[in-house]
């Protein structure tokens, strides 16, 4: 009997561990169905802001997806939720462009174009996802996370150490680079919104007046430190330059992940 009571004992210790594997594993599937959903629900809410413009509401969103509002709600705690996963969305693509045209080699005018370029770029095929996310109006609540804030400390601190080897590579202090990034980042947004509103130029000849100031900037501080180069020979610098990811943006893609 007491065997018998042993080997009983075994079987349900093996059938508990089996069980806890498989819920376990239930978990894990539903998890991974809540998040690719969710993310779904986010690129959908993205097409109904550029049909509806920055002023759209939940019902066009559920619209879009084909779902009723009560749906989305499973997905978004409320408003202020969706309207932080649509910015980190249009963060994350601004980070995939604007990568390659900081990293890639090339001169010092053709660094600063790409990124002038493919920034405006970027506003420009989504205007109204822009203006959703600077006007904040879609949130129901306060939203202490924010999208444009995030967005601008990746730029600047990855120009920051564009033009931090820059310098160290031509013996010139770097230690201003920092103020110096975060005044062009604001520069060139603020140039931006005036743009998407007034549309009184092309995109390219706004691209050549900002790479212009960006550039005199540059050259006049080089001046000062005694030294004049060509901004259109290609300058090799040292160091794998990629973007410099803040700490919002860990916490972003693990929230986005949860």
């Amino acid at each position: 009997m007491e065997r018998v009571s042993k080997i009983s004992r075994s079987v349900k210790a093996v059938d508990g561990q089996q069980n806890s594997r498989g819920s376990d594993a239930r978990r894990e599937r539903w998890r991974e169905h809540r998040q690719a959903r969710r993310v779904e629900l986010v690129e959908t809410a993205v097409r109904a802001i550029g049909k509806h413009g920055p002023d759209v509401g939940m019902d066009d969103i559920a619209a879009e997806a084909g779902v009723t509002k009560p749906v989305l709600y499973r997905h978004f705690s409320d408003k202020a939720d969706l309207y932080l996963a649509v910015g980190h969305w249009g963060t994350r693509e601004l980070m995939r462009r604007i990568e390659p045209a900081i990293s890639e080699d090339g001169s010092p005018l053709q660094r600063i174009r790409r990124i002038v370029d493919t920034y405006l770029g970027l506003i420009e095929q989504f205007p109204n996802l822009y203006r959703f996310v600077v006007r904040r109006t879609f949130a129901d609540r306060p939203v202490t996370d924010d999208p444009v804030t995030t967005e601008k400390a990746v730029i600047a601190n990855s120009l920051s150490r564009l033009l931090g080897e820059y310098l160290r590579t031509l013996g010139l202090d770097s230690g201003g680079v920092e103020p110096w990034s975060h005044g062009l980042v604001g520069m060139v947004q603020s140039s931006g919104d005036w743009w998407l509103d007034r549309q009184s130029m092309s995109r390219e000849n706004l691209t050549d007046y900002l790479t212009s100031i960006i550039w005199y900037a540059l050259d006049g501080v080089l001046r000062s430190g005694g030294i004049s180069i060509d901004p259109n020979e290609p300058m090799p610098i040292g160091g794998d330059l990629r973007l410099v990811r803040t700490e919002e943006d860990d916490v972003e893609d693990a929230a986005d992940e949860a």
